[in-house]
């Protein structure tokens, strides 16, 4: 006859489910499932606990929100992470972030609007001409992107 083994987890463990539960100790998390450690990680590595807590979820070992409860964690956080962990798996949350260049004016945008400074054209006239919008032009002559040339000085500025 088998005998029966009761869940038992080390002291200062915290249960997520009544058999998943987790332990922190040295720095490390680890997790245990019943009886057996299932994975372990350092406690300040966030995207590996995204990662496994998403893999528990999709795995089916526990749902979002006792992840919530015994993490303290929001629930769009959660959910965001475990449609991360569908969509891509655990490579996903080892991805580089991906984040938008210059969308507007790019190299060759910018050279076309140099060109048209140097030769004195305005900003506005520039950006009738080119159809980008003069705010962004303005925003790249204040960052240093683009130079305009100096005004001269007449009879009527300097009254002003």
């Amino acid at each position: 006859m088998p005998q029966l083994q009761l869940p038992i987890y080390p002291a200062g463990s915290t249960h997520i489910t009544p058999e998943l539960a987790f332990e922190k100790r040295n720095g490390r998390v680890t997790y245990f499932y019943g009886l057996m450690p299932v994975f372990s990680h350092a406690e300040d590595d966030l995207k590996t606990f995204r990662m496994i807590t998403s893999q528990f979820c999709a795995n089916g070992n526990c749902t979002q929100s006792q992840i919530v409860k015994a993490f303290g964690v929001p629930l769009s956080t959660v959910k965001r992470y475990c449609g991360l962990y569908q969509q891509k798996g655990a490579p996903g949350f080892y991805e580089p972030r991906a984040h938008r260049g210059a969308a507007v004016l790019t190299t060759d945008i910018l050279q076309q609007v140099q060109q048209l400074l140097d030769e004195d054209v305005t900003v506005k006239e520039v950006s009738e001409r080119l159809g980008v919008k003069r705010n962004t032009l303005q925003k790249a002559v204040l960052a240093g992107r683009l130079h305009q040339r100096a005004k001269k000085k007449t009879p009527a500025n300097r009254r002003r």
